[in-house]
């Protein structure tokens, strides 16, 4: 290794959305913090949805997010790539399209300026591709490195599409193979593959905007992206605000083969037990094998979008979307919730 390189994860106690605070810490935390009313504010923090939304005009709102991570590669540059996408995600899960951009750096003192530098434009280049603008942004010293961008898009008001909106007999899809999570815990172990790593890294760094765009399109009642709690957790945080109950086709789900090994293996990221502490009470988990559900608690960084669609459109798009996305998936139904358990994996 040259002088001025460094090994970005080595200076990270977590990667990606795996340092996310757990969903259920999260709710504790925010639990009694009263929220303001503003009949403009379409959405707020209180939904545990993707980003908040406020009503401009009749036909503009704003969508906001922010997300910011500690390394999950060694390369600044796609370091850079993959917080980049990540944060852009929030806005396109709800509808939105991402417009302006601000850096969010915490580098060490003694962090070569090149790898500064490359992160950074790392981070540009992600947002020029997806159309936005990076306007500037706020840096602090830290022993840890992190970076990410707070993101403003826009959307109509009418066309905000929430995590809460499932309704009976809507068809889930989802856009991205799972697994992620356990490729880059094993990666940094250096137990995984080339190929497994090649894979996650181009994954991770590609935007949901293709997903965005041909879902606008069609009657998708709610949306989620698939980042740190898992797709269990953020499935779980669909029905509970949708007040439905949802079966997942466990067998419909892209599993990355290598990780699905590594789980059976143990090798997980510390996030998958947060995620499995908060969301297992609500899953009936039925036959399905402990990896596999290990693999369904995996915290994903810059994973796909989960969508709600009604099911006369979800032919139509699992179509479209099977052309432009990296792992188009018909994974389950939603239903009327009876009580009881909120997801049933079959």
């Amino acid at each position: 290794m040259a002088e001025n390189e460094v090994k970005l994860t080595k200076l990270a106690k977590c990667a990606g959305c795996g340092a996310k605070v757990g969903a259920g810490v999260l709710a504790q935390l925010l639990d009694g913090i009263k929220v303001r009313h503003d009949p403009n504010l379409l959405v707020g923090f209180d939904k545990s949805d993707d980003a908040s939304v406020y009503k401009v005009s009749d036909d503009l709102a704003l969508v906001q997010t922010v997300d910011f991570f500690p390394p999950i590669a060694d390369d600044p540059y796609l370091f850079g790539r993959i917080a980049a996408t990540n944060a852009l995600s929030d806005v396109y899960a709800m509808g939105g399209e991402p417009k302006l951009a601000l850096n969010i750096m915490c580098i060490p003192e003694s962090m070569p300026k090149d790898a500064v530098h490359q992160i950074l434009r790392g981070g540009y280049d992600t947002a020029y591709e997806a159309g936005a603008l990076i306007t500037g942004g706020h840096s602090i010293l830290d022993d840890e490195p992190k970076y990410g961008l707070a993101v403003t898009g826009f959307v109509h008001p009418d066309h905000v599409l929430t995590n809460s909106g499932a309704k009976p007999g809507d068809v889930l899809l989802f856009t991205k193979p799972i697994g992620i999570g356990v490729l880059t815990t094993a990666a940094k172990a250096d137990m995984a593959s080339k190929a497994g790593r090649d894979l996650a890294e181009k994954l991770m760094t590609t935007l949901n905007k293709s997903a965005r765009d041909v879902m606008v399109k069609y009657e998708v009642h709610a949306c989620t992206d698939v980042t740190g709690f898992g797709l269990l957790g953020h499935t779980c945080e669909m029905a509970q605000g949708s007040d439905v109950e949802i079966e997942l086709n466990v067998g419909s789900i892209d599993l990355i083969p290598e990780a699905l090994e590594l789980a059976t293996m143990g090798i997980l990221p510390a996030g998958m037990y947060r995620n499995r502490s908060f969301a297992e009470d609500s899953v009936d988990a039925g036959e399905t094998t402990l990896a596999r559900q290990d693999l369904l608690y995996d915290p994903q960084t810059s994973g796909g979008l989960l969508m709600a669609v009604a099911p006369q459109d979800a032919d139509a798009l699992f179509a479209e979307l099977s052309r432009v996305v990296p792992s188009a998936q018909r994974i389950g139904i939603v239903r009327e919730y009876r009580g009881g358990k909120r997801i049933f994996l079959r």
